[in-house]
């Protein structure tokens, strides 16, 4: 136990899809006071096509949420990799991941989906919570320049997470749709209770950005005694191709500029892109934490035990 803390401490981790899993999958080391709040603006794939069908939430981002916060043994790993599955073939269920089944087959059940997510966490005996973000399913939209090689510099409009997500354009700027959505209650008291706020990785304007256009979880966010803390990607990638390091707190500031930071949690290499990373991150009162955070077969992904080690230096742990 820390000395900072006389229990174990309570942490909210916000982002969504592979990001938000090697997140969890760390945070889950240091504590079992882990609340998972996770993007609900998914339309592709098989949580797309369950959204469109029973209008409701998409299951994807929430069921990859659980899976990383199943224990490392026998028993935790195979409901981990059931969850993870999918049917194949072409036919109806070709596609589905048996994750998004079961639980868009228990919200046809139960009145609240957070009903719902914890039955599935008490089953799998996850450590910690998940909750989305909103009671609503959202649309994203983004300003998007480059589209067009005969106007480089002309705007046009993408939505849709999975047309945003995959644009060849450079992202400007996101938004929301509806417009100023309601954070889900239990999400806010989440946010409320913690002792860390935890944002990022993962893909910046989809999966980690979309938490502060919320206005009710940005306040929250904002507004908490919690120490904030993000954790950087570890290649400029996808949506955030060609940034910085200092790009893509940039681009929270704009969205978001209110937001504070205590902590930023970079890997040794992408923090190495950015000789000035470290001034401008004291710039903004935070400190700046650089490790080397790579799996060992070189991909570009976050070692869940590496970055434990970081959070755990960053919390004081």
């Amino acid at each position: 136990m820390s000395p900072r803390f006389s229990r174990l401490p309570a942490v909210a981790a916000l982002g969504g899809g592979h990001g938000l899993s090697a997140t969890l999958s760390a945070l889950r080391r240091l504590t079992d006071d882990l609340t998972a709040i996770v993007t609900v603006a998914d339309d592709g794939g098989s949580s797309g096509r369950l959204r469109d069908e029973f209008d409701c939430l998409p299951p994807g981002d929430l069921r990859m949420a659980l899976a990383a916060l199943c224990d490392d043994d026998s028993d935790g790993r195979l409901w981990a990799d059931v969850l993870q599955s999918r049917f194949t073939g072409d036919g109806p269920l070709g596609g589905h991941a048996i994750g998004n089944l079961l639980i868009a087959g228990l919200w046809q059940q139960l009145a609240d989906p957070v009903e719902g997510l914890d039955m599935v966490g008490q089953l799998l005996r996850v450590h910690g919570r998940v909750l989305p973000m909103s009671a609503v399913p959202l649309r994203i939209e983004a300003d998007v320049v480059g589209l067009r090689p005969d106007a480089p510099d002309e705007v046009s409009v993408v939505r849709g997470q999975a047309q945003v997500a995959k644009t060849a354009g450079r992202v400007v700027s996101v938004r929301l749709g509806p417009d100023r959505p309601p954070a889900h209650p239990a999400a806010l008291a989440a946010l409320r209770q913690a002792d860390f706020i935890v944002l990022g990785p993962g893909s910046w304007f989809t999966s980690v950005l979309v938490h502060l256009l919320v206005p009710e979880l940005a306040e929250a966010i904002v507004s908490s005694d919690a120490e904030r803390i993000l954790v950087l990607n570890m290649v400029p990638a996808d949506e955030t191709a060609g940034f910085s390091p200092a790009a893509h707190i940039d681009v929270l500031a704009e969205h978001a500029p209110a937001l504070r930071l205590d902590h930023v949690i970079a890997d040794h290499r992408f923090a190495s892109l950015d000789g000035h990373l470290g001034t401008y991150v004291e710039s903004l009162g935070a400190t700046l934490h650089v490790a080397s955070l790579g799996m060992r077969d070189g991909s570009a992904r976050h070692d869940p035990l590496l970055l434990a080690a970081s959070l755990a230096g960053a919390m004081g742990l």
